[in-house]
C-alpha cells in the first residue's frame, strides 16, 4: 500500500515518464531465424506484458478498494461517490469489483504466507486468478513452484490441480491412485473423471469405482468418464421432465438397462431433449398469451384512422389464435400448424 502523499507523488513522477515496452520483435519474414527462436522471442515479450498487466491490475484493484472503503465510511449510503469515481474513469461496476477481488486475492495469498510479493512476477494474469480461486492445497503447490522461480501459466495451475485431485480424491479406488503415483495413469485423465463422479449419487459412484478398479488403465478411465457424464446428464434431466412423473416408469432400472445395452448416451440425450421441449412449450405458451393480450389492447386503441396498424394486427393474427401457423423456409418449404388448447 502507498503510505504517504510523498510516496504517491514519487510514484506519480515515475509513471509520468514513458515506460519503454518497445521490444525488438523478430521479423516474421526473416528466413534465417529458426521457428524455435522466433517463438521463444515472442513468448518472452508476451510474458513481460502479461506480468506487467497482472501487477497493474492488482494495484488498480487496491486503488478501487481504497476509494470504495473511503466512500463507505464518509460517503452517503448509496455509494454514489464511488459510482461517480468509476464513471469519470469509464470503469463499469462489475469490472471494478473484479479488480478488487483480484487485489483481495493477492493480499490474502501474501498475508497467509503462501506467496512472496516478488513471486507475483512469475505468474501470468490468468494463472494468478485461477490460483486465487483454487483450493488452499492447490494454492500451496502453485505458490511453492512460484517461490522456486518457476514460470506459472494457467497450464501449470491446471496440471498441479489435476495431480492433487488424482492423489487426494476419495472417489478414486486405491489401484488407480497407485498407478497415478507411478505415473502410469496421467492426472489429466483422472481429474475429469473425479469432476463427473462428484455429480452422481453414491450408488452410481460405487459401480463406476468397481469398474475402474478392475481395469485401471487409460482406456477404461476415458470410457467411465464418458459414462459418468451421460449418467449425470440423464439424472439431472429426468428430474425435470413432467412426462416422467409416472408410477409406471422406474428411472433407475431404465438407467441400468441403458448401460447394459450400451446406449446410455442416447437415453441421456433423449431425456435431455424432452426436458428442453417441455421448457420450450411452457415458454411458447407464455409468449402466445402475451401476444393475444397485446393484440387485444392494440385493437381497442386503434380504429379507422390507423389502417396500417390494423393491417399489422391482421398479419399477426395467425400467431395469436388457437391455431398458430408458421412457414419454414428452405428448398422444401413447409407450413407448421400448432394448436393450443387450455384446460
Amino acid at each position: 500500500m502507498l503510505q504517504s502523499s510523498d510516496s504517491t507523488d514519487d510514484l506519480a513522477a515515475v509513471l509520468a515518464e514513458s515506460i519503454d515496452l518497445n521490444f525488438e520483435l523478430p521479423d516474421p519474414e526473416d528466413e534465417e531465424i529458426s521457428e524455435h527462436d522466433f517463438q521463444q522471442q515472442l513468448d518472452n515479450a508476451w510474458l513481460v506484458c502479461d506480468r506487467f498487466d497482472l501487477q497493474t491490475e492488482i494495484w488498480r484493484g487496491r486503488i478501487l478498494r481504497a476509494v470504495r472503503d473511503r466512500e463507505k465510511k464518509q460517503g452517503d449510503a448509496r455509494g454514489s461517490g464511488f459510482l461517480n469515481w468509476l464513471k469519470a474513469r469509464e470503469i463499469s461496476k462489475s469490472q471494478a469489483y473484479s479488480l478488487i477481488e483480484l487485489a483481495n486475492s493477492a493480499d490474502t495469498l501474501v498475508e497467509q504466507g503462501h506467496l512472496d510479493p516478488n513471486a507475483v512476477r512469475c505468474f501470468s494474469k490468468r494463472a494468478f486468478i485461477e490460483t486465487a480461486k483454487a483450493e488452499p492445497e492447490i494454492q500451496q503447490l502453485v505458490t511453492d513452484a512460484a517461490k522456486r522461480g518457476d514460470r506459472i501459466t494457467r497450464r501449470e495451475v491446471r496440471q498441479l490441480s489435476d495431480e492433487w485431485m488424482a492423489m487426494s480424491s476419495e472417489l478414486l479406488p486405491e489401484p488407480v491412485k497407485v498407478k497415478a503415483s507411478e505415473n502410469a495413469l496421467p492426472p489429466r485423465y483422472l481429474a475429469p473423471l473425479v469432476k463427473e463422479m462428484e455429480k452422481l449419487p453414491e450408488s452410481h459412484q460405487k459401480e463406476l469405482q468397481r469398474e475402474i478398479a478392475a481395469n485401471p488403465d487409460v482406456d477404461t478411465i476415458k470410457e467411465v468418464t464418458t459414462e459418468a457424464k451421460y449418467l449425470s446428464k440423464y439424472i439431472n434431466a429426468a428430474t425435470t421432465v413432467q412426462a416422467l412423473n409416472n408410477d409406471d416408469v422406474d428411472l433407475e432400472r431404465a438407467i441400468q438397462e441403458a448401460i447394459r445395452v450400451g446406449c446410455i448416451n442416447v437415453a441421456a440425450d433423449l431425456v435431455n431433449q424432452a426436458s428442453q421441449l417441455e421448457q420450450t412449450i411452457a415458454k411458447l405458451y407464455g409468449t402466445w398469451k402475451r401476444i393475444g393480450s397485446l393484440a387485444d389492447r392494440l385493437y381497442v386503441d386503434t380504429g379507422a384512422s390507423t389502417p396500417h396498424l390494423r393491417s399489422l394486427l391482421s398479419c399477426l393474427e395467425p400467431l395469436g389464435g388457437e391455431v398458430m401457423e408458421v412457414s419454414l423456409g428452405g428448398d422444401n418449404e413447409r407450413t407448421i400448424r400448432l394448436q393450443i388448447t387450455e384446460e
